[in-house]
């Protein structure tokens, strides 16, 4: 690597939460809370649906995939967020910073191609119910889960390895309470076009394709619901939509509220609010709403309790 593109900064300064000191104790309880509720929600999930033999088809497949990566998407930003709120240590190795943007980056491809997906599912299932077998094999399955992990490496990669080519001169602090892409981009004293043209390039990819196919998916969802001719049938088609479609809106509205609307980047309170809501809230809120809206879900839960109380002394 030439001299130049060698970066002198060893660390950086994460700001942190725009929060005063004496409010410190409240949010980090507050977030601690959300965490926890967030890792055993998620892996509680996931073990139903390990465990319930009814709960293993396509859709479940792709739930307990996103569940796993809503787990790991919050343990990449949290537990230091956490930390430095308690050892008031603001500073992160540059390895660390570069590390935590990779698997930031990567978990968020993620969750854009496990929900697409499980649009893709959704429409196989209510436009073409009797062919849903044939078509949602195991190994499509296992395909898409394997195409969006090798996508999602591939942007978060490309990403990384254009950062390690910037220089950072001096100013090595961070106003975010995580190493974001677009603050580090800005802290670089180095041509940063190339990068620029690639975080744009991988948007469009990552967020903004998969969104169309999503409402896409949709647009015929909802012709082939218009053409229920009962009301319990439509009641039905839209019941195995409500979760995904709750699921959508808290994931791209988050996405697109801190991305497309300049209005929100001008203020470094509400793109900190933002990015909390979607690497905070939304993992937070994803089991419970799959839960509560979802029968199969509440059946499975129900017999696992009642198996863990007749084993119980």
């Amino acid at each position: 690597m030439r001299r130049e593109n060698q970066s002198s900064v060893s660390k950086f300064l994460l700001l942190g939460l725009p929060i005063r000191p004496e409010q410190q104790g409240v949010f980090f309880a507050l977030f601690l809370g959300m965490y926890l509720t967030t890792v055993l929600g998620n892996l509680l999930i996931i073990l139903l649906i390990r465990l319930d033999p009814h709960l293993h088809n396509p859709m479940y497949f792709f739930l307990s995939h996103l569940a796993l990566t809503d787990v790991s998407f919050s343990s990449v930003t949290v537990p230091k967020m956490l930390m430095n709120m308690q050892t008031q240590d603001q500073s992160i190795p540059y390895g660390g910073c570069v590390t935590q943007m990779y698997f930031f980056i990567f978990f968020t491809d993620l969750d854009s191609f496990l929900i697409t997906s499980m649009a893709y599912d959704r429409y196989v299932a209510i436009c073409h119910p009797l062919h849903y077998t044939t078509i949602m094999r195991e190994e499509l399955c296992a395909f898409l889960v394997a195409v969006s992990c090798f996508l999602s490496g591939a942007s978060s990669l490309s990403h990384t390895l254009l950062l390690t080519q910037l220089s950072f001169c001096a100013d090595n602090i961070i106003p975010h309470f995580f190493c974001d892409l677009g603050a580090l981009l800005k802290l670089s004293c180095s041509d940063i076009f190339l990068n620029e043209l690639v975080m744009f390039t991988a948007g469009v990819v990552v967020i903004t394709l998969p969104f169309m196919c999503i409402l896409v998916s949709y647009g015929y969802i909802g012709a082939t619901i218009l053409r229920i001719p009962s009301t319990k049938g439509i009641c039905k088609a839209l019941s195995t939509c409500g979760s995904h479609l709750s699921v959508v809106c808290l994931y791209y509205g988050s996405i697109f509220g801190q991305y497309l609307f300049p209005t929100l980047s001008n203020f470094i309170d509400k793109d900190i609010f933002v990015a909390l809501m979607y690497t905070v809230v939304t993992p937070m809120l994803n089991p419970f709403i799959y839960s509560l809206r979802n029968r199969d879900i509440k059946g499975a839960f129900g017999k696992l309790f009642s198996r863990a109380t007749f084993f119980s002394p």
